[in-house]
């Protein structure tokens, strides 16, 4: 995907900085990635190809914060960096959950947009119509 067709489906990257850190790779989506995985496809489905760690029938934000607690993050106030934390963001629709991004450890966020390439970028960067904005933050301590 060029840098025009991502500022096509997310115009927000348009005024904002963003790297390509990786090529197209429909094996994982951000969910996974937001994970620390990029081996399969996370959501909740009943698909053999999808991979879920809850019920596969709730797509509510309640079960993607419980997927996400189950892995040791906890809802948090705020996007800032903070030394010894790792922080993902689940962006939201009127639908319910559209997107998890992982923030770096030099404050930018990483996302996978959907079977195509990594980005690093801002938080607002991703916002609008696909993805819809950031609705949680949630942090874990790092490991290490």
């Amino acid at each position: 995907m060029s840098s025009s067709s991502l500022e096509r489906d997310f115009p927000s990257l348009r005024s904002t900085q963003y790297d390509v850190t990786s090529p197209e790779d429909a094996q994982y989506n951000c969910i996974a990635w937001a994970a620390g995985f990029n081996d399969r496809w996370w959501w909740p489905s009943r698909r053999p190809s999808y991979y879920w760690p809850g019920d596969p029938d709730d797509q509510s934000m309640g079960a993607f914060i419980a997927v996400f607690a189950s892995l040791g993050y906890a809802i948090c106030d705020s996007d800032t960096p903070e030394a010894g934390f790792e922080k993902v963001a689940i962006y939201a629709n009127e639908s319910g959950p559209t997107h998890i991004a992982r923030q770096l450890p030099t404050g930018e966020w990483t996302s996978k947009c959907g079977g195509l390439e990594d980005i690093a970028h801002t938080l607002s960067g991703l916002e609008g119509d696909c993805y819809g904005k950031v609705a949680v933050i949630m942090r874990r301590k790092a490991a290490g």
